[in-house]
């Protein structure tokens, strides 16, 4: 397992070691103690999500707050994926700034997003399986998020605007400048 840093504090780049031969591949795509000992985080996962989508498909801005603020690692399990990552920590250095990387099913890199971070990822190929680990239960009392398109943020997704799928909720998602966080 590889840890980089990204341009932001806390938003790791993890890419596991791939075994790969005529019958296949074999990876381990997550083990606490060896997590734990290469990026000095102790967090314990304690929910996994999966999500299914098309091409086009973008899902976010999307975060917790407070008490349920989660801590996400994320993965693709098939396709290809725009991931990114915005910093709404106050007293970051990198405050409003966001870091965005491709990830795909067949390198398996992963992005370890902390909390204090908006999240959000579209579908760069015909079909993605996104999967991801978070510390935190969900809580939807405590959903919160922002636009996409914000103008604040200037988030290239690496699709026109006409070609993204957005749910009618992200859409009527706040400004960076109106969102709690």
């Amino acid at each position: 397992m590889e840890i980089l840093k990204t341009t932001l504090e806390g938003c790791l780049i993890i890419k596991p070691a791939v075994f790969k031969d005529e019958r296949g591949l074999f990876c381990e795509t997550f083990r606490q103690d060896r997590f734990s000992e290469l990026t000095g985080i102790t967090t314990s996962f304690v929910q996994d999500n999966q999500s299914q989508s098309s091409f086009g498909v973008l899902r976010g801005l999307h975060y917790q707050v407070d008490d349920y603020a989660q801590a996400k690692l994320v993965r693709v399990i098939e396709g290809r994926v725009l991931d990114v990552a915005v910093d709404l920590r106050r007293d970051s250095a990198t405050f409003g700034q966001h870091f965005s990387i491709q990830l795909d099913g067949e390198s398996m890199t992963q992005l370890y997003v902390p909390k204090g971070f908006a999240h959000g990822f579209v579908t760069l190929s015909e079909r993605s399986i996104f999967a991801y680990k978070c510390d935190n239960y969900y809580h939807k009392e405590s959903e919160q998020g922002i636009r996409f398109d914000d103008a604040t943020l200037n988030i290239d997704w690496h699709l026109s605007h006409d070609k993204l799928l957005v749910s009618d909720k992200d859409q009527s998602l706040p400004a960076f400048k109106n969102a709690k966080y």
